[in-house]
This record gives structure tokens, sequence and C-alpha cells, in this order.
């Protein structure tokens, strides 16, 4: 009984502390060190990213040295792989923190481990791809091989994902554990969505890596199962995709309606929505594999009606989200129909970042059931209108949010302050992104409606009329990278101001309360246990049958392939 009213006591005196401090020393260093690598591989990443786009447009040859198959891999691994995680466990370790009042030193200790974890990883996934050994690209999908070493990393990186995970479920679980009956923080409650579906869906490609293509790497085995590897690597990353989403969905709810003096809408909107996705997402993989033979219509309709039922709660999130803007902006004084749009704060960084990302997910959802449609993707698959697609919901739904993110956690973490200076550096930053991410992406849908194939090095294929009529969207291609590059420069800047350089202060980390008066959320919204076990179920209807069936009536394998 002591030792409990003892534990109570620390943990009370833990979030008194954390609120008079504004931020536990401790875990700020641990979270800017993930957000330093996340911007760190954003700048390389970017730097890649313009290569790609000069070549593609026939505006630079690469030295003999440097290929376009390996500048396309580490930049897809980059940004994809390490600026969205690392972002995604920095921002949520931060709020976890401040929410749950400091992080339990196993659990500093556990996402330290997690980090270096990674930062190994990345290192031995990145030296093969320097030697022009592991030209896979991001989906390294087999038969193409690269040298084993790449996929040594890729594990190391999924167990330090793995590691900052569970210390994150240990750490949701002591504040439980003392403060039973009540509604776990709703920025935490986003961390523990988040966390469940990086180890559930990074689960899938671990087993692809561990049990199927190390070995056949290694030359233990001689052939592969290429439709099973397929079918695990596409249940991460579609989930992937959603992982980013929902870290940009918890932002949207709670960060930016306290910074345009709102409230939240309804809390039980928000953890519903939530829940959804969280049993919703790992499932709908086959949408991206919907032209491969081998897989049943049953099936594939099945995941295709999986991968739209995830637009049910980003639709929820749209009413919400905009139904905060006009209150707030009419509480302030804005009128008319669409008068009131006036009075949000579009000079402030902070919200003009994270609207435009939710604005540029209204097209980029629409791709996105394109792309879950047979008769459109046959239309659009395998050509640059997909790398467009991925540009607008990455490049600009999730990127621009972890953007504005930035502008107030690393000064909140670093004890700085965001001055008016360094928030219209950042506005510039974000137009520039912008207009850049709109030419660049505008141009790869409508090339690759022309017919542009994706993941190719610039070719007029043998001056092929049909090629040849590409090169003027491809030039504007080679125009939003270059912008997105200076963009991708001045936010880097902007980082490592606010962390190093900007005036000494406080910095609140903003979270909306929710509406007075509004209806009690019921408890079994806390039910994890319960989701966690619908999520399985869902899987399982999604994947067992197709899975025994490639595995049970398996192709003939293949042995593995260097082809470049």
């Amino acid at each position: 009984m002591e030792s409990v009213i003892a534990q109570n006591t620390n943990t009370s005196l833990k979030e008194k502390t954390n609120k008079v401090l504004g931020v536990n020393l401790q875990d700020a260093k641990l979270s800017k060190s993930y957000l330093s690598v996340a911007f760190i591989a954003l700048l390389i990443g970017a730097t890649l990213g313009l290569l790609q786009g000069l070549n593609r447009a026939g505006l630079l040859e690469l030295p003999a040295w440097l290929n376009y198959y390996q500048v396309l891999t580490a930049h897809g691994l980059l940004l994809v792989v390490v600026f969205s995680a690392t972002f995604t466990i920095g921002y949520f370790y931060a709020g976890m923190s401040h929410t749950l009042g400091g992080l339990l030193p196993k659990v500093r200790t556990m996402a330290w481990i997690g980090f270096w974890l990674k930062i190994i990883g990345v290192v031995l996934v990145v030296i093969p791809i320097l030697m022009n050994e592991a030209s896979v690209m991001y989906t390294f999908y087999p038969p193409m091989a690269a040298h084993p070493v790449f996929y040594f990393g890729l594990v190391l990186v999924v167990l330090g994902v793995w590691m900052a995970c569970f210390g994150g479920f240990i750490q949701v679980a002591n504040w439980r554990k003392n403060h039973k009956g009540q509604h776990l923080p709703i920025f935490s409650f986003f961390a523990t969505g988040v966390f469940i579906l990086l180890v559930g869906g990074t689960a899938f490609v671990a087993v692809e890596v561990i049990f199927m293509i190390i070995p056949w790497s290694l030359g233990w085995v001689d052939t592969i199962n290429v439709m099973v590897a397929r079918t695990l690597f596409w249940a991460f990353g579609h989930t992937a995709v959603n992982i980013w989403y929902l870290t940009a969905v918890s932002a949207w709810y709670v960060i930016v309606p306290k910074i345009i003096g709102g409230n939240r809408w309804s809390d039980v909107l928000t953890r519903v929505v939530v829940i959804a996705l969280v049993i919703m997402n790992i499932t709908g993989g086959f949408h991206h594999q919907i032209v491969d033979p081998g897989i049943s219509l049953s099936v594939k309709y099945m995941h295709v009606f999986m991968s739209l039922a995830i637009g049910f709660p980003s639709l929820m999130t749209a009413y919400a989200l905009f139904a905060v803007f006009e209150k707030t902006a009419r509480k302030k004084g804005g009128k008319g129909l669409i008068g009131w749009f006036k009075t949000l704060p579009w000079g402030d960084v902070r919200f003009l970042a994270p609207f435009i990302a939710m604005a540029a997910f209204i097209p980029a959802g629409a791709g996105g059931i394109a792309q879950t449609t047979n008769q459109l993707n046959q239309v659009v698959h395998n050509s640059l209108w997909v790398v467009g697609h991925f540009h607008l919901t990455l490049g600009m739904s999730v990127a621009m949010t972890f953007f504005g993110i930035s502008y107030w956690l690393v000064p909140h973490l670093s004890k700085r302050v965001l001055t008016k200076g360094m928030n219209q550096f950042g506005v510039v930053t974000t137009i520039i992104w912008t207009i850049g991410m709109i030419t660049m992406s505008g141009a790869m849908h409508t090339v690759g409606l022309f017919g542009s194939p994706r993941r190719t090095s610039y070719s007029t294929y043998f001056d092929n009329a049909t090629a040849l009529s590409w090169d003027p969207y491809l030039i504007f291609l080679a125009i939003g990278g270059t912008m997105l590059m200076v963009a991708a420069i001045m936010q880097v800047y902007s980082v490592f101001n606010l962390m190093f350089f900007a005036p000494k202060g406080e910095t609140e980390f903003p979270i909306a309360e929710e509406e007075k008066g509004a209806s009690k959320t019921p408890y079994w919204t806390e039910r994890w246990g319960v989701w966690v076990v619908l999520m399985i179920i869902v899987v399982a209807m999604a994947y067992v049958i197709p899975l025994t069936d490639f595995i049970v009536n398996a192709p003939p394998g293949s042995p593995p392939f260097k082809t470049w």
C-alpha cells in the first residue's frame, strides 16, 4: 500500500513539475535527437530527389559511380522510412512526456536503444546502396536481390521502431495503472493507435525479410515465393501510408484548433476515428497489387472495400475540422457563407502549413480511390501518375503537417521561441514548398496519364514520338523538384535555428481542450485490448486465405536476380 502511495505521489510530482517547467529536459533531448535525424534525412532525401527529377527530365546525366536506381532506392528509404518514422516517434514521445507526466526512465532507455538500432540499421542499408549492391528501390521486390547487409539493416530499423513502440505501451500502461477509470489524454491516445499500427504493419515486412529474403539472399535457399513476398510487403506498405496519415491527423485534431484559438469538436468522435483507423488500416494491401495475376477477384474486391472503408473516418475528420474552423472564426467576428475564412490566422506558419496539408488530402484521397478501382488502376498503374499521387499524400499532407508541427515543437523542446521573423520565413518556405509540390506532382499526374512509366531513368525510347511528347511535362517536374529542394533547405535551416539559435523563452505545447458542454466520452473507447483483437480478426479475414493459397499452391519460386 505504501509503495502504491509513493508511486502515485511520484507521478503527481512529475506532472506538477512538467506543468511548471513545460518540458522534461531528458525527454526533450530524446525527442530532439529523433527530430534531428528526421530533418537530416529530409535534406539528404530531397537532394537525391532533385537529382532524380533533373535526370528524369533529361537535364542531368548522373556519373557512372551513381546511377539512377541507387538514387531512387536511397531517396525512397530516407524519406519514406527514416524521415517519417523518426519524426513520428520523436513527436509522440514529446507528447507522451508532456501529457503523461514525464517518461519513465526505462521507457526513455528503450527509446534510446531504439534510436541507435535505427541509426545502425540505416548505415547498414546505405552502405550497400552506395556500393551499387542494393538498387532494389523502396519496395525491394524479389526476385531482385540486394546484398544481405541491406536486409540486415532493415531488420535493425524495424527492431528500433518496435523498441520505441513497446516503450510507449509501457508508458501508457503505467499511466492507466495510476489513473484508473480516467480517459487517456487524447494526444497519448493517438500515440497508442499509431504505435499499434507500427508494430502490426512492420510485423509483416519483418516476416518477409527475416524468414524469406535473408535466407534467399544468403544462398541458404535457392528460390523465393514472389507472391507471398509482395503480399507481405504491401501489408506493411499500405499500413505505413496510413500511419503517417494518422500522425498528421493527430495534429489536425489536437494541435491546430488550439493554435487558432478554438476547441476540439468532439472527444468521442476523435477517439472513434482513431479506433476505426487502427482496426481497418492494415487490411487493403492488395489494392496495391490489383493488377497482379494469381489473386482471385473476390479477394481483390474484399481489399478494395477495406481500402475504401478508410474513407469514412477521413470524411468524419473533414467535417469535424472545418466545423471547428468555422465556429472559431465566427467567434472572432467572421461573417458570411465563406467570409469567415478571412479571419483564420493565415500568417501563422503553425496553421498555414497543416491547413494546406489538409486541403491537399482532398485530391490525394481521391487519387487513392482511383487506385483502388480496377478499371482506373489499369490506366495509371506503374505510371508516373502513381508517383505524383504518392508525393501528394506524403510530400504534402504528411510532410507539410510535420513542418507546421516543427515550428512549435522544436522551440518547445529547446526552451526557445518562434520569432516573428522566423515565422515569416516559415510562411515563405511553406509557399515555395506548396508551389513546388503542385508543379511537380501535377506534371507527374499528367504525364503519367500519357503513359510515362515510373521507376525508370530518362529515355526517349529511340526517339519515339510518344516518349518525346512527355518532355515538356518532365521539364515542369524538374522545376517543381528544384523549388522543393530550395524549400527543404529553408525548412531544415528553420528547424536547427529554432533548436539552437532562437531566443530563449517558453513555448507552449498546444493541446486543444474539448468544447464546454460536450457529451461525456464513454469508457469503452479505452478498451484497447478489444480494438486490437478486432484488428487481428479483420487482418485474418483479409490475409489468411490468400496467403494460404499462395503457399499451398505456390508458383515456381525465383532465384535472385541483379538487374543493375
